[in-house]
C-alpha cells in the first residue's frame, strides 16, 4: 500500500481534500492510504510510517524547499499541491498528481 500525506497549516483545510482524493481512489480501485497533518506534525508522521509522497498546501508552500532537503533523501517525493486544484477542492486531479509523482 502506497501513502500520501497532506500537510498545510494546521491539518483541517486540506481534510475535505483527503475525503476527495480518497473518494477518487476508491473509484480507480487503488489501495491508498491518504491523511492530512499539520506541517508541524509531519517529521513525526514519517517517523511512525512509511510515506511516499507529502504534498504540501499552497498556503505553506514556503516550505517546500525545507521539506524537500528533509524528506527527499528517505526517498520521499515531495510537493506543493496546485492552488487552483486546492481552491476547486479537486481530489482526482491532486490525486493524479500524486500517483505521477510516485511513478516518476
Amino acid at each position: 500500500m502506497k501513502t500520501i500525506m497532506l500537510a498545510c497549516a494546521a491539518g483541517m483545510s486540506t481534510s475535505m481534500l483527503v475525503n476527495r482524493m480518497k473518494k477518487a481512489a476508491e473509484e480507480q480501485n487503488l489501495d491508498l492510504d491518504i491523511f492530512a497533518v499539520s506541517t508541524a506534525e509531519a517529521e513525526d508522521k514519517v517517523n511512525d510510517q512509511a510515506i511516499d509522497v507529502i504534498l504540501l498546501g499552497p498556503q505553506v508552500r514556503y516550505q517546500a524547499e525545507d521539506f524537500k532537503a528533509k524528506f527527499e533523501p528517505q526517498g520521499i517525493k515531495v510537493a506543493v499541491i496546485d492552488m487552483m486544484d486546492y481552491g476547486m477542492m479537486n481530489g482526482q486531479k491532486v490525486l493524479a498528481s500524486a500517483l505521477a509523482l510516485m511513478e516518476g
